[in-house]
C-alpha cells in the first residue's frame, strides 16, 4: 500500500512532504530561527523534519543526494520561497477552504480506490498522521492557488500568437475533432478470393441492416466482429480521425453522433463504424436555452425552509399573473440576474451547477419550473426561448488560448519565483 499511496500522491501532483514515524526519528527539534522571512520565520525543528522527509524520499526513488551542507541549503531555500507564497497568499485573501481540501482528499482517495476513510486508515496503518497529511496537502493546495492567481495575470495571449497556433500544425493538431467510436470489422484474409470478399460483404451488409433495424451495436460486435476489441462491444475509445485509417477518418468525419457507416471497404475486410459521440473541431453544435430564474437565500434572518415557503408563494404568484421578471428585481437574491429581471441570458449546459442545469433541461419553454434547491438556496426558473448555436469557432479559440497560457505558465512561474525572492527580505541565521 505504500508505494502506491505514494503514486497517488504524484497522480494528484501534489509535491507531499508527509513525514512518517521513521522520518522523524532521528529528528530532534529545537526551538531556534534559522531564518527569518519577511514577517514569518523559519525554525529549526521545520527545517530538520523536512530534510529528514525529503531525504526519506529521495532515498526511495534511489536517487543520489548531494552533499549534505548542499542539500540542507536547497531545502531551507524551498522553505523560505513556501514562506513567501503563503505570506502573500494571506494578503491576497487567498484561503483553501476545508471543502476544497476534503474535495482534493476524496479524489486522492478515489483514484486509489479507496474512500476517504479507507484512505484515511491507509494512512495511519503507514505510521502517518492524518492530520498531518490534511495540512501539508492544505499548504500545497494554497502555494497552488497563490501561484496560479499571481502568475496567471501577468501572462498575455495576443491575437497574433493565437492567430499563428490556430493556423500551425501543432495547434491544428491539438484542436482537431476527437471521436468516441464504436467498430465491426468483418475481416478478410490477405489473399482472400473473391467468393470469401462476398460473403464478408454480404455479413456485413446483414449486420448493417439489423443496425438499422434497432438492434445494439455492441451486441453485433461481440457476435460478429473480428476485431481485437470485439468483446468490448466494439469500443474503439476517443480518437482523432488522423489515427485511423484514411477510410475510416473520411467516413467518420460524415458522421453525427449516434450515426453508423455503411460497411466499408478495406484491404482487412469491410468496417461499420458508429459514432458515439464527438468533440472539438472547427464545428461545435451546442443546444442553449434563453433562461431567468429568482433566487433565495437561506441567511442569519432565513432559514432554508423559510427560504422555500417564500419561494413557493412566489411561485404562486407568478401562476396568478404576475411578472416574473417584476418579482425577480424585487425579490431576488441574485444581485447581477435581479436587477435584469432574473435574466441569465444564453445558458448551455457546462455553465450552471448540476441541479440548476436538470430542472433548466427539463423545463419546457415558455413554463415556470417548481421550486427546487441548489447550495447557493432556493431558486424558480423559465425558459424563455431555445436555439443550437455553433460555437466550435469560440471554443477552438478559447482550447487555443488555454494551451498557450499553459505553454507560458512555466516560464513565467520561474520568473515570478526568482522576482519574489529577490524583493523579499530574507536573514539566515544558521
Amino acid at each position: 500500500m505504500k508505494t502506491k499511496l505514494r503514486k497517488i500522491f504524484s497522480i494528484a501532483a501534489l509535491t507531499l512532504l508527509i513525514p512518517t514515524h521513521s522520518a522523524l526519528a532521528d529528528a530532534v527539534p529545537l526551538d531556534q530561527v534559522v531564518a527569518v522571512v519577511n514577517d514569518g520565520i523559519v525554525m529549526q525543528s521545520e527545517l530538520d523534519q523536512r530534510v529528514a522527509i525529503t531525504r526519506e524520499q529521495l532515498s526511495a526513488r534511489n536517487t543520489k543526494l548531494p552533499p549534505d551542507n548542499i542539500f540542507r541549503k536547497q531545502v531551507l531555500d524551498r522553505l523560505i520561497l513556501e514562506s513567501i507564497q503563503k505570506q502573500l497568499a494571506l494578503q491576497q485573501g487567498i484561503r483553501i477552504s476545508d471543502s476544497q481540501l476534503n474535495n482534493t482528499l476524496n479524489g486522492i482517495a478515489s483514484q486509489n480506490g479507496l474512500s476517504l476513510e479507507q484512505f484515511r486508515e491507509a494512512l495511519i496503518a503507514e505510521g502517518r498522521n492524518y492530520a498531518q497529511v490534511r495540512e501539508q496537502i492544505r499548504g500545497e493546495l494554497l502555494l497552488n492557488s497563490v501561484q496560479q492567481n499571481m502568475v496567471n495575470r501577468r501572462i498575455r495571449v495576443s491575437e497574433q500568437e493565437l492567430d499563428n497556433f490556430l493556423k500551425s500544425e501543432t495547434g491544428q493538431s491539438q484542436l482537431s475533432a476527437e471521436y468516441s467510436l464504436g467498430h465491426i470489422l468483418i475481416a478478410t484474409p490477405s489473399q482472400a478470393s473473391p467468393e470469401m470478399i462476398q460473403r464478408a460483404e454480404r455479413i456485413a451488409k446483414d449486420i448493417h441492416t439489423k443496425l438499422e433495424n434497432g438492434e445494439d451495436f455492441s451486441k453485433l460486435a461481440v457476435e460478429f466482429s473480428n476485431a481485437p476489441n470485439a468483446l468490448n462491444g466494439g469500443d474503439l475509445g476517443w480518437r482523432k480521425a488522423a489515427e485511423l485509417p484514411e477510410t475510416l477518418g473520411n467516413a467518420a468525419r460524415q458522421l453525427s453522433p449516434s450515426e453508423f457507416s455503411k460497411p466499408i471497404r478495406s484491404s482487412s475486410g469491410f468496417h461499420i463504424i458508429l459514432m458515439k459521440d464527438k468533440r472539438g473541431g472547427s464545428v461545435q453544435l451546442v443546444e442553449q436555452r434563453l433562461v431567468s430564474h429568482i433566487l433565495l437565500k437561506p441567511s442569519e434572518i432565513r432559514t432554508s425552509a423559510q427560504a422555500q415557503q417564500q419561494i413557493m408563494d412566489i411561485k404562486k404568484r407568478i401562476d396568478n399573473g404576475e411578472s416574473f421578471a417584476s418579482l425577480a428585481k424585487e425579490f431576488s437574491d441574485d444581485p447581477a440576474s435581479g436587477s435584469e429581471g432574473g435574466s441569465l441570458g444564453w445558458t448551455q449546459d457546462g455553465q450552471m451547477v448540476p441541479e440548476f442545469e436538470e430542472v433548466m433541461n427539463n423545463t419546457p419553454t415558455g413554463q415556470v419550473s417548481a421550486p427546487f434547491e441548489s447550495r447557493f438556496g432556493w431558486h424558480i426558473l423559465t425558459v424563455l426561448d431555445k436555439r443550437t448555436q455553433d460555437l466550435g469557432e469560440e471554443m477552438q479559440e478559447n482550447r487555443a488560448r488555454a494551451v498557450i497560457q499553459k505553454r507560458k505558465f512555466n516560464e513565467e512561474l520561474t520568473n515570478w519565483l526568482r522576482e519574489i525572492r529577490s524583493q523579499a527580505y530574507v536573514d539566515i541565521k544558521e
